[in-house]
């Protein structure tokens, strides 16, 4: 699936820290806008108008249809948005009918990790013929998008593939598979390690090793419960595979049917625009096309 008709769109990405909207024509981003999340103890109504606000900023009139990538759980069918990571505010509000009150124009909503994994299964570069496909986001959290036979997961509240709530060691996956985990363990963002191993710096180069038998470990679990032809891992974690792909690949070649893993196209992507495209999308994706 492209984007069959050169329609104006909006995407919005919103995510841990910030959101993000884009005005699209086609597949080409014409405007963007992107801000820091309000503060924590902010009210849902504070949150709500903070998002009017960025979408605001990049619509116009000849926009067909707004979709928005959400770090939560969705009703689909009612418009609501449940329990949304780093916006305790927002326990349940019915997003869409605000929206489309504001905008007068249709919008779609699903969970962030699965407009990544669309944006990528849709616009990313691989092999057309793979219909089979996860896409898994390292940054904040670990988060993950199932496609099958060639199309998003149509599950009942955009929630599977949450592989990163599986109970693991002392917790759960994500606290050993994002950002978190050299947050709590060493006491810095990923970023910053990262930068540090870049500089030689032998404790964020063992870090990076750990963290990368724990990824191969997810990597497992994925294969064991999915059986995918194609991984795609993305996210900000991501932009530092160099370090820890090695040990990452070691764990996972200790899955014991190795034909699947001879078979298994995994690759990492470092840039941020088909989460946007992905949202996008939900546009056709929702109306069959």
């Amino acid at each position: 699936m492209v984007f069959l008709e050169e329609n104006y769109l909006i995407g919005v990405d919103l995510g841990g820290t910030k959101a993000m909207a884009c005005l699209l024509k086609g597949s080409n981003i014409i405007k963007k806008n992107q801000r820091l999340l309000p503060k924590a103890e902010s009210t849902a109504e504070e949150i709500t108008q903070f998002l009017i606000d960025v979408i605001a900023n990049v619509f116009n009139e000849k926009v067909k249809g707004i979709g928005i990538g959400v770090p939560s759980l969705i009703d689909r069918e009612k418009g609501i948005v449940f329990d949304v990571q780093n916006i305790p505010a927002w326990g349940n509000i019915p997003l869409r009918n605000i929206l489309e009150k504001r905008f007068k124009v249709p919008v779609y909503m699903n969970n962030d990790a699965n407009c990544f994994t669309l944006g990528e299964f849709r616009f990313g570069k691989h092999d057309r013929k793979i219909k089979n496909f996860v896409g898994l986001t390292l940054g904040t959290g670990m988060g993950a998008g199932i496609i099958n036979k060639g199309y998003l997961l149509s599950d009942a509240h955009c929630g599977s593939g949450e592989f990163g709530s599986i109970p693991y060691l002392n917790g759960i996956l994500e606290d050993y598979c994002s950002g978190k985990f050299f947050q709590n363990y060493y006491g810095e963002s990923g970023e910053i390690i990262g930068k540090q191993a870049k500089k030689g710096n032998q404790s964020a180069l063992k870090a990076f090793d750990e963290f990368g038998k724990h990824l191969g470990i997810a990597v497992k679990t994925i294969l064991f419960t999915l059986d995918p032809s194609m991984i795609v891992i993305g996210g900000s974690v991501a932009k530092s595979h160099s370090f820890f792909e090695k040990t990452m690949w070691e764990q996972i070649r200790s899955f014991p049917y190795p034909k699947v893993v001879d078979d298994l196209c995994l690759k990492f992507i470092t840039n941020g625009k088909n989460a946007i495209l992905g949202a996008a999308s939900l546009y056709y994706e929702e109306k069959g096309k």
